[in-house]
């Protein structure tokens, strides 16, 4: 039997399992429930919020449940599936010609086979030829009474305005990242497969807000945890180690290291942090795009207080990085982040990117130092910059004669 991925084996199958759109949920199902539904509309989001599972679980409702309330297996399947006779799914990516639209308005004057709606979910409709669109647009505005149009976009922008106007807009919000760490945790379990804490932590926040992304990322790392010598599955332990290394990420407590050294002013200590992540494979542009990360993080629980919802933390690094934020200022790394930006985007084009990276470090380590020659060279006793807790106020007058 194939391997079925996890995102396809754990879809939603009902409104109340679409994890992070619950409002959307409830406004769809009061619709059905009050008989107010209406003939197009419009979801749009990122990919893998659940704009597709939620069209489906839609159309499933307004199909597969008699009046009596009772739902037909058989019809609910069949729709989940991708496969039933009167819900029509369209992938406009592939299917955007003028000539897809015209059967598609000849098709819809048809009434349903089966089910009580004809339902028609077009994915990605913002790839749809402006030809297409035109030749949908009289139909969605007057459509046969059986006909739903759904309407799947990451897009919106590039869907006309006339198109917009004659729907219901619904805005798929990107999923917290604490709600897909609840889902990979249940997803774990099922799966019988243990888990990191931590690991967990990181895949829902690599997700980006989307489901699929980081359920797709749990599959390669079950892929990457192997097997029993025997070949049989084994019971694998999700480590964030394999993850870092899977993805070629720079490892976290080397970060932190180097984090310390810079905030200890230990130039020769940073370059040496810098050369040990370098020696794992770690890029200048990926060393540098994490420190950055790391002093966000520590600006922001610097400014907001270590309980913040700001920063997306585990436990065991909110820790971690509650003892860093201490030993700096959260002004001054503002202006650490600034550099490390700076400095990522001019090595791209760099003949030289060690020496630019290296000059970068030694520049973090010893910024306080080198706001006070700034100060002092512009005749002004403020410093430029004051990253570190716990130095020498240094708001009195340089003394000028």
């Amino acid at each position: 039997m194939s391997y079925q991925v996890l995102a396809r084996r754990y879809r939603s199958t009902a409104f109340d399992e679409v994890v992070g759109q619950e409002a959307i949920a409830n406004t769809l199902k009061t619709a059905i429930a009050t008989n107010r539904v209406a003939h197009a509309y419009l979801f749009t989001g990122t990919r893998g919020v659940g704009k597709t599972s939620m069209a489906r679980i839609f159309a499933k409702a307004l199909n597969a449940v008699d009046d009596k309330g009772k739902e037909s297996p058989e019809i609910a399947k069949a729709i989940m599936e991708g496969r039933d006779t009167d819900t029509i799914e369209i992938d406009a990516a592939s299917n955007n010609s003028v000539d897809e639209a015209r059967n598609l308005i000849a098709n819809a004057a048809y009434r349903p086979m089966r089910g009580r709606r004809k339902v028609y979910i077009i994915d990605e409709v913002h790839m749809l030829t402006t030809q297409a669109f035109n030749a949908l647009l009289k139909t969605m505005e007057e459509p046969p009474e059986h006909v739903v149009f759904i309407l799947c976009t990451t897009e919106t922008h590039k869907v006309p305005a006339t198109i917009q106007s004659r729907c219901q807009r619904f805005d798929f919000n990107n999923i917290a990242t604490r709600r897909i760490e609840d889902h990979l945790r249940a997803v774990l379990e099922r799966e019988q497969v243990d888990a990191e804490p931590e690991l967990i932590h990181m895949v829902a926040r690599l997700g980006n807000g989307s489901m699929r992304d980081a359920l797709s990322l749990l599959d390669r790392l079950l892929a990457g945890a192997g097997a029993s010598a025997d070949g049989k599955p084994s019971k694998k332990t999700l480590t964030a180690k394999l993850l870092e290394e899977l993805l070629g990420l720079p490892d976290r407590e080397l970060i932190d290291n180097l984090v310390r050294a810079i905030a200890e002013g230990d130039a020769a200590a940073s370059l040496v942090g810098a050369d040990a992540l370098g020696k794992r494979g770690v890029s200048h542009e990926q060393l540098l795009s994490a420190l950055a990360d790391r002093f966000r993080d520590l600006m922001v629980l610097g400014a907001c207080g270590p309980d913040t919802e700001l920063v997306e933390l585990s436990d065991e690094s909110r820790q971690v990085a509650i003892e860093l934020s201490a030993k700096f200022d959260a002004a001054g790394l503002t202006s650490l982040i600034a550099i490390c930006d700076t400095v990522a985007r001019s090595s791209k084009n760099s003949g030289n990117p060690r020496a630019i990276c290296d000059a970068a470090i030694v520049r973090l380590a010893l910024s306080e130092k080198m706001a006070d020659i700034a100060a002092l060279l512009a005749g002004s006793g403020h410093a430029a910059v004051a990253p570190r807790n716990g130095s020498p106020a240094r708001a009195g007058a340089a003394g000028k004669k």
